[in-house]
């Protein structure tokens, strides 16, 4: 087994990734059965806190790219889960739905989200919690 060099443990970029990593992978266990992965689910939740939100307005609300979230969108659509509907004001532009089937499963949904963040955060006191959430923030 190859040894680590010994500041990699104090690296943050290093402990940040390690991180993210296991809270993705425990997330997109609990998505699995769903079908969804844990970007189109944060598309759902983007559009169930504003619907028909345009892609543009969608991108800047989850802090994502253009080139990230058109193939999302487009995978969605043909899965079903999101409607595209052109905008009534201006036809060259589409605005964004959730389709019945992805809110026939919004509870289900919401609530898989809510428990990845209670296992990932069940050690962490209340003043731990809303440290972390400041500091990621920041970061951002």
């Amino acid at each position: 087994m190859q040894r680590l060099p010994t500041d990699l443990p104090e690296c943050t970029v290093f402990l940040l990734g390690k991180a993210y990593q296991k809270a993705h992978g425990d997330f997109k266990k609990l998505l699995k059965p769903f079908g969804l992965t844990n970007m189109q689910h944060l598309v759902l939740e983007g559009l169930w806190y504003k619907e028909g939100m345009t892609a543009a307005d969608l991108g800047k609300t989850l802090v994502l790219d253009k080139a990230t979230l058109s193939g999302v969108i487009e995978r969605m659509v043909d899965g079903g889960w999101v409607v595209k509907q052109d905008d009534p004001a201006d036809a060259r532009v589409s605005c964004l739905y959730t389709s019945e089937k992805a809110n026939s499963m919004k509870k289900e949904l919401i609530n898989a989200r809510k428990n990845a963040n209670e296992k990932l955060l069940a050690d962490f006191s209340n003043e731990e919690r809303v440290l972390l959430k400041r500091f990621l923030w920041d970061l951002m």
